[in-house]
C-alpha cells in the first residue's frame, strides 16, 4: 500500500491534482476540500493516500489530512458506497460539519449532499454514528484543559494555539492543526502559518 505521497503539485483539474515525486507524476483523486487547500497552499504537498485496485486500473485517492482520510476508509466500509461516492460525500459537505450530522443524527444535512439519499444517510448514520462519537470523545479527552498546559512543554506550541485561538478557532480546532504543522515549523510564526494550512 502508498500511505502517502510527498512532492510538488504540477497539475490540477476537477477531482483530481498531479503529485511529481521523483521525475513520476501521481494522479491523484482528491475531494474539493483537499483540492482547494493544495491550490492555496504550497506547492509541495503531502497527501495521505488510499490506492483502489480493481479489474480495469489502479486508481489512487489523496487526502489532505489524516482525518479526512480516515472518514474516507470509515465511508466505503458501508455497503453501498464506493470510493467514488465517498470522496463526493467529502466534497459536498465539510468534514466537521459531516461528523456533526452523523452524531446528532441529522438526516436532513446529510441527505442535501449530491449523491445521497435518505436511505443512504440513514445507512451512514446508522453504522458510524457509535464510532464517531467514540472518536470524538478520545480526542476531547487527549486534549489539554488550557493552553497554559503546553507552556511547560512547547513555548511556540502554546503561542501559536494562542494566536489562532485569537482567530477565532475552537482550542480543539487549534490544537490539531498546530499539532500537524509541529513537524514543519521551526518558529510560533511557521507553527500559525502551516497550521493555518490545515484549518
Amino acid at each position: 500500500m502508498i500511505g502517502y505521497i510527498k512532492g510538488e503539485a504540477v497539475d490540477f483539474g476537477e477531482g483530481y491534482v498531479v503529485v511529481e515525486n521523483n521525475g513520476i507524476g501521481y494522479e491523484i483523486f482528491v475531494s474539493n476540500t483537499t483540492n482547494v487547500k493544495i491550490r492555496n497552499g504550497s506547492k509541495f504537498v503531502c497527501l495521505y493516500t488510499y490506492l483502489n485496485v480493481r479489474e480495469d486500473g489502479l486508481f489512487l485517492y489523496g487526502f489532505y489530512s489524516r482525518e479526512e482520510k480516515n472518514m474516507f476508509l470509515k465511508l466505503i466500509g458501508i455497503s453501498g458506497v464506493g470510493p467514488k461516492a465517498a470522496l463526493g460525500i467529502l466534497s459536498g459537505i465539510e468534514l466537521n460539519t459531516l461528523m456533526t450530522a452523523i452524531m446528532s443524527s441529522d438526516i436532513k444535512t446529510l441527505s442535501k449532499v449530491k449523491g445521497i439519499g435518505k436511505k443512504t444517510a440513514e445507512r451512514i448514520i446508522l453504522e458510524l454514528r457509535e464510532e464517531i462519537n467514540a472518536d470524538s470523545k478520545e480526542l476531547l479527552e487527549s486534549l489539554p484543559s488550557s493552553v497554559e498546559d503546553f507552556g511547560t512543554v512547547d513555548k511556540d506550541v502554546a503561542d501559536a494555539i494562542s494566536a489562532l485561538r485569537g482567530l477565532g478557532f475552537t482550542q480543539s480546532e487549534a490544537f490539531e492543526a498546530v499539532k500537524k504543522a509541529k513537524p514543519y515549523a521551526k518558529t510560533a510564526e511557521e507553527l500559525v502559518a502551516n497550521a493555518l494550512r490545515n484549518l
